[in-house]
């Protein structure tokens, strides 16, 4: 995993309670309404779903009302490659309770373009931080033949509907000095309205 998108990825939030089996049926969508508009995302809950229970109940307690998107990270000057990342930012009265950590190495999928995965510092963070992968990034798979951390982060769903409100996002100003990562910091940042199932 490279340095600059390894360094970068911060997570909060989470929950520890039995996780459900889901049942084998039309996998679950949740519809990201944004100040510059929707994104609809189907999540892997047959593959990833200790991961997609965790989004679920933030989007089912309406936890991520109110949040943003406050970063972005642009690896080419013409937007084809780069992520965005959004959440509370640790907001303490919504965030969940972290949780276990699900390689690309255990549930097959990986960091391609409209991947959505979680956010986190060291494995077993996680909690609502998010990004949304613009170009593949093969650097954010969980790679064993790598030293030190080589988990990757969680991938647990795809964007089916909206990747131009992705790259839109992933246009935005940055500030040349707001921290903690100089030149990805989006000011302002996106507003995330609602986020719903369906």
């Amino acid at each position: 995993m490279s340095a600059l998108t390894r360094r970068g990825l911060l997570g909060l939030a989470g929950m520890g309670m039995a996780w459900p089996t889901f049942a084998q049926s039309a996998p679950p969508r949740v519809t990201l309404a944004s100040s510059l508009g929707a994104i609809e995302i189907e999540l892997a809950a047959d593959k990833a779903p200790i991961s997609v229970a965790n989004f679920l109940a933030y989007v089912d307690q309406k936890r991520l009302d109110g949040a943003s998107f406050y970063r972005a990270l642009k690896l080419s000057a013409d937007l084809s490659s780069g992520l965005i990342q959004g959440g509370l930012q640790g907001d303490p009265a919504k965030v969940l309770a972290p949780i276990a950590h699900e390689p690309t190495t255990k549930t097959g999928l990986r960091h391609l373009n409209g991947t959505i995965s979680l956010a986190r510092d060291a494995p077993g963070t996680a909690t609502c931080d998010f990004f949304i992968c613009v170009g593949e990034q093969p650097s954010l798979d969980a790679d064993p033949a790598q030293s030190g951390d080589n988990l990757g982060y969680a991938a647990f769903g795809q964007v089916v509907a909206g990747m131009h409100v992705v790259k839109k996002i992933l246009g935005s100003p940055v500030s040349p000095t707001k921290g903690p990562f100089t030149n990805e910091m989006l000011d302002p940042s996106v507003p995330i309205l609602t986020v719903r199932r369906g």
